[in-house]
């Protein structure tokens, strides 16, 4: 009887793949648990600042009850760029913890500032953008997961759109047009749209059977980081376009 060898070649192939499957499935889900945490701990804060008396240590209301920041808020946004740059350039060298503290903390002055704009706003019409946005972003996210097509080519446009909406976006602060408002607003959406796809497909790229449990907690955290970034700020541009202003 000849021996057909390759069931003993497929057998070993498929347990691997099967295990770097669920690998994967645990990592990609600890990123998204991490991305969500986060989200969830920003609308908090943002509510504590906006409902109760934390806010007037940051903010100080006008008549139509919108918030302006005071010097402490300034202090938290540059706060909030240190952490981000830090943790991005600096992961490697730390701790998993630390990174985790470092995510929490972003997230948590995020929602200090989130309470001004969410102040413009009706409290319905916040809550509807948020589900409009969560729905597009799982749609968008689970595209990059599961698409076969390398969207790097993608990506990097995407990358030099976003520089050119933000150098609009500093150049209408002195011009105050509202038709540069208005397509910045509606690049930026497309931009956070393509951006959300991509960097999924980045972060599901980046898994690797082999990493360490210190390694793999701090991959999540970059990653869950990154898809934060682009669901906030995919989140405040549709709330131009869906938002209810105060009168």
């Amino acid at each position: 009887m000849a021996f057909d060898d390759r069931s003993a070649f497929y057998r070993p192939q498929s347990a691997a793949a099967d295990m770097v499957d669920a690998g994967l499935r645990a990592y990609m889900l600890r990123v998204y648990n991490f991305m969500a945490s986060g989200v969830a701990l920003t609308g908090i804060v943002s509510w504590l600042v906006t409902y109760t008396s934390l806010g007037q240590v940051f903010f100080t209301e006008d008549a139509l009850g919108r918030l302006h920041p005071a010097m402490l808020a300034w202090v938290a946004m540059l706060a909030s760029l240190g952490i981000v740059f830090g943790l991005s350039a600096m992961v490697s060298r730390m701790q998993a913890s630390t990174a985790q503290a470092l995510f929490w903390a972003y997230a948590a002055i995020n929602g200090i500032w989130l309470a001004a704009v969410f102040s413009s706003y009706t409290g319905a019409s916040v809550v509807r953008v948020f589900f409009i946005t969560s729905v597009a972003f799982a749609s968008l996210s689970l595209y990059g997961y599961t698409t076969k097509r390398n969207l790097d080519a993608m990506g990097s446009f995407m990358v030099m759109g976003l520089v050119g909406i933000i150098i609009a976006s500093l150049v209408n602060m002195f011009l105050q047009s509202p038709a540069i408002y208005w397509i910045s607003s509606v690049a930026g959406v497309l931009i956070f749209a393509g951006l959300t796809a991509w960097d999924t497909q980045k972060i599901r790229e980046s898994y690797w059977l082999a990493d360490g449990s210190d390694t793999m907690t701090k991959k999540a955290v970059l990653g869950a980081l990154t898809l934060y970034l682009d669901f906030i700020n995919l989140f405040l541009l549709l709330l131009r376009f869906f938002g209810d202003r105060r009168n």
